[in-house]
C-alpha cells in the first residue's frame, strides 16, 4: 500500500508538471521567435526540469545532477542556450513529459477516482430518479446494469496495483533522458582522478611534515633526556651532590620533548576539535589571532571529523596569513550550512595581493579540501581585502 501510495504521489505531481510543461513549451517557442526573450525565460524553464529531476530523484533514491546555470551577460546567456546541450535535452524532456505524463498522472488521479465511485454506483443508483451516466459514460437506470461496477471495480483495482509500474516506468524514462551526458561523466571523472591524486599528494607531503617534525624535533630532545640522563648517572656515581641539577635538566629537556609531540599530535587532529565542536574550537583561534578577529557562526553541531579538521586548518593557516602577511587592522570568519554544505569565509582589511606560490599556505588549503570534494577560493586583489571562501560538503 505504501508503494501504490508513493507512485500515486509521483504520477499526480508528475500531472502537475506535465501541465507546467505544456505551458514552457508554449513560452519556449515564443521565445524561439522573439529570440530576445530566451535568455529570460529560459532559466525559469530549467527550473521546472531541475524539479522533476528532484521528483525523480526521492522516487529512485538517484540523484540527477543539476546542469550548471544559465548566467552572465544576457548575449552569452543567448548563445548558452541555443548552443548548450543540457538545454536541448531539456527541451526534449518537455516535450516527452507533457506527453507521457499528462497521460499517467490522468491515469493516477483517474482510476482511483473511478474505483471509489463503483460502491456508490452499485448501492445508491436507485435513489436517482430516471438513473444517471456514470464515469465510464454508461447509463445505469437497473441492478443489471449497476452490478456491471463489480468487475468495472475490480479491472480498476487491478490498474491501481499497477501504479507502481507505471511511476517506474516514468522514472527510468526521465533518468535516461536527464542524466548527465557521457561527456560530462568522463569530465567528472577525470576531476575526480585529478582530486584524488592532489590529495594521495597532500596525504605524503603531510606524512613528510609529520616525519621531519618528530626527527628534527621530538626525536632530537629525546636523544638530549637520554644524554643528560647519562650524565646524571655518572654524576650521581663520581659527585651525587651534582647530580640533582642534571637531573632536572633532563627533566626539563624530557618536557620539552613531550610539548614538541604534543605539538605534532596537535597538527594531525587538534584535541580542541573533540573538545570544543568546529565552532568552539575557532573561536579559541580567533581568540589567539593577534589579530582582533570577530567569528560570526550559526549552531553547527557535530561534523564528520575530517570536514572539522579541514576547515579548522583552513582557518588557522588564513588568520597565520592574516597576522604574519596582511597588515590588516581587523579580520572576521563567519560559518555557517546552506544545502547541506559547510561555507569557511575568512575575510581581513589588509593591503590584499596573496600570492599561493609564496608559500601563504593557500595550496595547502586547497589540496586538503579537495580532498574532501570541496572548494576553496581566495580573492586578493592588491589594496585589500583579501577573502579566502571554503566549502565544504558535510554529508549530512
Amino acid at each position: 500500500m505504501k508503494r501504490i501510495w508513493a507512485a500515486l504521489v509521483y504520477l499526480a505531481t508528475g500531472l502537475l508538471t506535465a501541465i507546467a510543461s505544456w505551458l514552457a513549451i508554449g513560452v519556449l517557442l515564443l521565445s524561439v521567435v522573439v529570440l530576445p526573450l530566451l535568455p529570460i525565460t529560459a532559466p525559469h524553464i530549467r527550473r521546472i526540469v531541475d524539479f522533476d529531476r528532484r521528483r525523480v530523484a526521492r522516487l529512485t533514491g538517484v540523484e540527477l545532477a543539476s546542469p550548471p546555470p544559465l548566467d552572465g551577460p544576457w548575449l552569452h546567456r543567448a548563445q548558452g542556450v541555443l548552443a548548450d546541450p543540457h538545454s536541448r535535452r531539456d527541451g526534449l524532456w518537455l516535450i516527452t513529459h507533457a506527453l507521457v505524463g499528462t497521460l499517467l498522472g490522468s491515469i493516477a488521479i483517474g482510476v482511483p477516482g473511478a474505483l471509489v465511485q463503483q460502491p456508490f454506483v452499485l448501492l445508491l443508483w436507485w435513489t436517482v430518479p430516471g438513473g444517471f451516466e456514470n464515469s465510464f459514460g454508461i447509463f445505469v437506470d437497473s441492478w443489471g446494469m449497476a452490478l456491471l461496477s463489480i468487475p468495472v471495480a475490480i479491472v480498476l483495482g487491478l490498474i491501481v496495483t499497477q501504479l507502481p509500474r507505471l511511476a517506474t516506468f516514468d522514472a527510468t524514462l526521465a533518468a535516461r533522458m536527464l542524466a548527465a551526458p557521457k561527456a560530462s561523466l568522463e569530465k567528472r571523472l577525470a576531476e575526480v582522478v585529478a582530486t584524488r591524486a592532489a590529495a594521495l599528494q597532500a596525504h605524503g607531503a603531510e606524512l613528510r611534515r609529520i616525519e621531519r617534525n618528530l626527527h628534527d624535533g621530538t626525536q632530537n630532545k629525546l636523544v638530549g633526556v637520554v644524554m643528560m640522563l647519562g650524565i646524571a648517572e655518572r654524576t650521581l656515581k663520581q659527585n651525587p651532590d651534582n647530580a640533582v641539577q642534571a637531573l632536572l635538566r633532563a627533566q626539563d629537556a624530557a618536557g620539552d620533548a613531550l610539548e614538541e609531540l604534543r605539538n605534532v599530535v596537535r597538527s594531525i587532529h587538534p584535541p580542541v576539535l573533540d573538545d570544543l565542536g568546529l565552532d568552539g574550537a575557532i573561536q579559541a583561534l580567533a581568540a589567539r589571532c593577534p589579530v582582533p578577529c570577530v567569528l560570526t557562526a550559526e549552531p553547527l553541531g557535530r561534523l564528520p571529523a575530517a570536514v572539522e579538521a579541514a576547515a579548522y586548518f583552513a582557518v588557522a593557516e588564513a588568520l597565520t596569513n592574516v597576522a604574519k602577511h596582511s597588515g590588516a587592522q581587523r579580520a572576521w570568519v563567519s560559518l555557517n550550512i546552506i544545502k547541506e554544505q559547510l561555507t569557511v569565509i575568512v575575510h581581513d582589511d589588509g593591503k590584499g595581493g596573496a600570492d599561493e606560490k609564496q608559500g601563504t599556505g593557500l595550496d595547502g588549503i586547497r589540496g586538503r579540501v579537495a580532498a574532501l570534494d570541496g572548494n576553496a577560493e581566495v580573492t586578493s586583489p592588491e589594496g585589500g581585502p583579501t577573502v579566502l571562501t571554503v566549502v565544504l560538503p558535510v554529508g549530512r
